[in-house]
């Protein structure tokens, strides 16, 4: 097991869930699908570009980015052992949890960081919490994965029980996902207009 960092406050690792297809994609590889000319997968790399150590949990695709690819067990356990097997590759005191499919998440990365106590959450206007849009102090993530039974197939609110989290306003739309044929589109429409 990797020694927990103690590097300078605000150092951070960063674990990105990118598993293979999407059901609600009719199976397309969503990290693979752009928004604004870039990968959905690309822009999540550069959202958490601070990091120390990046690590995909997914199948290896290309990038430039320096990444540790890895893969949950079993392939296609779901997020919670996603961020099992991801958690295992890195050792920053501080792990930032993502998914793949938030291509607007830049800005709230260093609040969400900044904000974890045992854990922050990115929560949205309608009062939505996003649990792969977080950050975790290590041990309380360990803590909470060990308490499990068995890490795949759990739910994310499983993961989370009992624990305190400490909630960041999603003040942008950065929460704004891409689960579905009509959110990427929105997702393109919105790049195309701002800019980004």
């Amino acid at each position: 097991m990797p020694v927990p960092s103690t590097s300078a406050e605000g150092a951070f690792d960063a674990i990105i869930v990118a598993g293979a297809t999407s059901a609600r994609l009719d199976g397309a590889d969503k990290a693979m699908l752009d928004v604004g000319g870039t990968s959905l997968l690309e822009r999540a790399l550069r959202s958490v570009s601070a990091a120390r150590r990046t690590v995909v949990v997914g199948p290896s695709r290309p990038s430039d980015a320096a990444v540790v690819w890895c893969e949950e067990e079993p392939v296609g356990g779901g997020p919670v052992a996603a961020f099992a097997a991801g958690l295992a590759a890195t050792d920053a005191a501080v792990v930032v949890l993502l998914a793949v499919d938030l291509p607007f998440v830049a800005p709230a990365i260093p609040r969400l960081v900044a904000s974890a106590g045992d854990l922050a959450v990115l929560v949205d206007a309608t009062g939505r919490v996003n649990y792969l849009a977080s950050a975790w102090r290590r041990e309380a993530a360990e803590a909470r994965l060990q308490s499990l039974a068995d890490p795949a197939g759990a739910s994310m609110r499983a993961l989370v029980s009992g624990v305190t989290a400490a909630t960041v306003d999603d003040f942008g739309g950065w929460s704004d996902d891409c689960d579905t044929w009509e959110s990427l589109e929105a997702a393109r429409t919105r790049a195309a207009l701002e800019g980004i």
